[in-house]
């Protein structure tokens, strides 16, 4: 499996990467995230995976010590919303203010969370949400969050596309 070229891969542990996100793709109401695009021509899924990914690597190469299981978990999750927030719709109109809470309560419905899980959910969105991260893993996700946003809306320009190397997403 291909993935980002770090300057030392081996300190990425892909297998358990995949082992914590497996377990969350097979249920079906996040797997529907795959039919909304978020920024630019990339789902929200893929966003998501992408932010996990890239947080985990972040800490693994800086070998920052953290809950991996836990960073990963919470950045797949934190857009899980089952919406199309480009749709005109007086409901979305603040969205980018109201999604994290959405977003934790679908989560709480169908996951047993920590409170790093919940931290990195309803966080994700500082500073324009005012909820400053409590923990390193929240604000590692919160980053992550903005530079794969950037990528995503700037995909039109050759060299951007970064999804096609994040492990999980391979076809």
């Amino acid at each position: 499996m291909q993935y980002m070229n770090f300057a030392n891969p081996k300190l990425i542990d892909i297998d358990f990467f995949i082992e914590c996100v497996k377990p969350l793709l097979e249920f079906e109401p996040l797997g529907r995230m795959d039919g909304f695009i978020h920024h630019g021509r990339t789902t929200r899924l893929k966003h998501s995976l992408a932010v996990a990914f890239y947080s985990y690597a972040f800490f693994r190469l800086m070998r920052i010590k953290c809950d991996e299981a836990a960073l990963v978990r919470g950045a797949l999750l934190h857009d899980f919303f089952l919406y199309d927030w480009h749709v005109p719709d007086k409901s979305h109109r603040w969205h980018g203010y109201t999604h994290p809470r959405t977003a934790l309560e679908n989560a709480k419905k169908h996951f047993n969370l920590t409170k790093k899980e919940e931290d990195i959910i309803l966080k994700h969105m500082w500073p324009l949400t005012w909820r400053l991260p409590r923990c390193r893993e929240a604000l590692i996700v919160c980053i992550a969050d903005k530079i794969c946003t950037v990528f995503e809306i700037l995909e039109f320009i050759h060299g951007y596309r970064l999804y096609t190397t994040v492990p999980a997403l391979a076809e």
